[in-house]
């Protein structure tokens, strides 16, 4: 049950939204609802969440700012895996997609990621902010408060760091949280053609320089036939524990090499996409608490049909999170929502389910523990939707629901007018 931090014991609230009703999700099961509630904040943080009626008569006495609202608040969606810093677009390989060419096909004749290194190494890391700012506010208006945005487009120490860089910038210009991830260990750049042992090596001593600069929360990489080895991805991982870093992978994707469980012998916070995970790595990550992210805009863009195993994940207590994989190859996606939907769509995932995999399990999926729902003391990250059900994030097919996006008690959309 929600208590109140008394205004009398330490002033007034910073602001209070009054009115509308509250999905919490602090509770293991259900949307934690609250009708006629009161959502209060100071300092930054959530100070009240319950029934207006429990603050007495007039509870807009007790803030600076005082909002009278309708629908629902959430807490702040968490997009916990974007590649949302890059120069460029992929329109053409996505029209060659659709006249049959494959992923692995692109990539090999020197499309796919690597085109999109070409396309970064050569904008400035003022024109990389340019061009990621309209991504990241589009992401911000459907109502997430905190992003994960990963390099991995540079592929060498000046352009991973330039990728690092901007992504810190595009928090700070913004006002959210963006949680920075490492991924040098995405594709192999020309230069290192034949020599992907060279090029580990490489990705493992550039890692404490950038880390040394405040710029990685984490390390990841991709896990994959056309990507690395597990005895590579393992190096990567042990340099990264080396630093104390922790770690997430894109394990399984495309087939399974073990890359799921290869991140839960590393306690890795995640192992992402999953399409191809055995039972075994999903028993290995139930054990470490790794959580599953699900990425259903790939799978869609790619016309994938071997679903991630979904069951299985339910059965062991594995927790499933959804995220965009805004990127620009094989999710072109800037809706955590449409995420969202597409899970319940293609994964067959609840609406709840859908709804806490973009809050409490993709929080958890980057190490934080203080966001993800409305309770006293977590950070005063929400949204006010334009809804009359929370089942109706997932039902809606595109459509502006956020009214008010509010990050650390700081208003960032307000479209009430």
């Amino acid at each position: 049950m929600s208590t109140a931090l008394h205004p009398a014991a330490g002033g007034r609230y910073d602001g209070l939204i009054v009115g509308a009703s509250l999905a919490t999700l602090d509770a293991a099961q259900g949307y934690g609802e609250i009708a006629d509630a009161v959502l209060a904040w100071r300092d930054g943080r959530i100070a009240y969440a319950g029934p207006r009626s429990a603050l007495g008569a007039d509870p807009g006495g007790l803030a600076d700012t005082v909002i009278e609202a309708d629908g629902w608040i959430t807490p702040g969606l968490v997009d916990c895996h974007t590649h949302l810093v890059f120069a460029g677009d992929r329109a053409r390989e996505f029209e060659q997609r659709l006249q049959g060419a494959s992923y692995e096909e692109i990539a090999r004749a020197g499309g796919g990621i690597v085109s999109s290194v070409r396309a970064t190494r050569a904008a400035d890391e003022a024109e990389l902010l340019r061009q990621s700012l309209p991504r990241a506010r589009a992401l911000l208006a459907d109502g997430a408060t905190t992003l994960e945005i990963k390099s991995g487009y540079g592929l060498d120490f000046d352009n991973e760091r330039k990728m690092l860089r901007v992504a810190r910038a595009l928090g700070a210009s913004l006002g959210v949280e963006v949680r920075t991830t490492y991924l040098a260990a995405h594709a192999l750049p020309p230069e290192y053609a034949g020599r992907a042992d060279d090029y580990i090596d490489a990705v493992c001593a550039w890692m404490p320089r950038l880390h040394g600069e405040g710029l990685v929360d984490a390390v990841d990489a991709f896990c994959e036939g056309i990507g690395f080895s597990p005895a590579q991805t393992r190096r990567v991982f042990e340099a990264a524990r080396a630093l104390g870093l922790p770690v997430k992978l894109h394990a399984d994707q495309l087939s399974d090499l073990g890359g799921a469980a290869l991140a839960a012998s590393f306690e890795g916070l995640s192992a992402d996409h999953v399409e191809h995970t055995s039972l075994d790595s999903v028993r290995a990550m139930a054990a470490h608490g790794t959580v599953a992210v699900l990425l259903p805009g790939a799978f869609h863009v790619l016309r994938e049909t071997k679903l991630p195993p979904l069951d299985a994940f339910r059965e062991h207590g594995v927790a499933m999170a959804v995220a965009t994989d805004c990127n620009p190859g094989t999710s072109p996606l800037l809706s955590m929502r449409q995420a969202m939907q597409l899970s319940c769509t293609h994964f067959r995932l609840t609406p709840e389910e859908a709804l806490r995999g973009a809050t409490v399990h993709a929080a958890r999926a980057l190490g934080l523990d203080d966001r993800g729902v409305l309770r006293v003391g977590a950070r005063a990250d929400f949204v006010q939707w334009r809804i009359g059900h929370p089942s109706e994030l997932c039902y809606w097919l595109g459509g502006g629901l956020a009214q008010r996006v509010c990050a650390g008690g700081r208003m960032l959309v307000d479209t009430a007018g």
